[in-house]
């Protein structure tokens, strides 16, 4: 495992700090540096630009983030027992790694970056989806980062990337393509982690457009796509019932056929129907 600065290899950090990953926190520690940096180099060119990170654990992102000359990084991190590794690694980056201690679902981290801003995380397994769902549904786009990438376990990448007609197609795969072009950058088996996961994983990059690739409210396009998705196997004038009562007729008006069922609308055909209920 190459070095990529001159601090200790990970495995070093985490026995010297007594690091063992918790499961109560969604804990997978990537301890290949080489990986690291290759995650880190997902975004493009981050040397102008700050970067949010959540759930650094003992850093190993971080260092990368850090190697590929990120301006700043601002750390999240729940679990007390990480913060000494971070410092480390913060007084081998002067000025260029803040780290809050906190959950990040809690803090609003924009008091602490400036723009151009990218996120970048191998996130805690309990929080990533509710995470990922937040920062593609602000009150206001485009958001406050350019790009997204993110960690998942490879079942949850295969979810945003998906398309229609396949099992996976719902309501992550609408909204992260609705605002986004997205890609899965590379995969990773269960043995890159300490301890190994039971599943495969998989870096995802979601890069924001700067508008939505077809008119629609948020509001009401959330409204029929949960809907939608919530009785998958339901014909759509069974599952979208409780959003109009003539929902047939709303239906027929947009070139749907209300014997369809969600997972065979494209993301098209939703906009659409969220302009006709709207």
């Amino acid at each position: 495992m190459a070095q990529i600065d001159g601090l200790p290899p990970l495995r070093d950090v985490i026995a010297q700090h007594g690091l063992s990953a918790k499961k109560s926190l969604g804990q997978n520690f990537l301890l290949d540096l080489n990986l690291t940096a290759r995650i880190a180099r997902v975004p493009g060119d981050l040397s102008g630009a700050d970067v949010l990170e959540v759930g650094p654990g003992p850093g190993g992102l971080t260092r990368g983030l850090l190697a590929e000359g990120a301006r700043k990084v601002l750390a999240i991190e729940k679990d007390s027992r990480c913060l000494p590794p971070l410092t480390e690694i913060a007084a081998a980056y002067p000025g260029r790694l803040e780290v809050l201690e906190g959950d990040a679902l809690d803090i609003n981290p924009l008091a602490h970056l400036s723009p151009p801003i990218h996120i970048a995380a191998n996130l805690p397994y309990n929080v990533g989806t509710e995470l990922l769902v937040r920062w593609l549904t602000p009150q206001v786009w485009p958001p406050f980062w350019q790009t997204l990438t993110l960690m998942f376990q490879k079942e949850v990448a295969n979810r945003i990337v998906a398309q229609p007609g396949s099992k996976a197609y719902g309501r992550l795969a609408i909204l992260a393509q609705w605002r986004c072009d997205v890609q899965i950058a590379l995969t990773l088996p269960p043995q890159a982690f300490v301890p190994a996961p039971k599943v495969h994983s998989a870096v995802v990059h979601l890069r924001a457009l700067d508008a939505p690739r077809y008119p629609a409210d948020a509001a009401v396009l959330n409204r029929v796509v949960a809907a939608a998705f919530n009785q998958r196997r339901k014909m759509l004038r069974a599952s979208l019932k409780g959003l109009s009562p003539e929902i047939e007729d709303h239906l027929n008006a947009v070139g749907i056929e209300p014997t369809r069922r969600a997972e065979t609308l494209s993301l098209e055909e939703f906009c659409a129907l969220a302009r006709q209920l709207a």
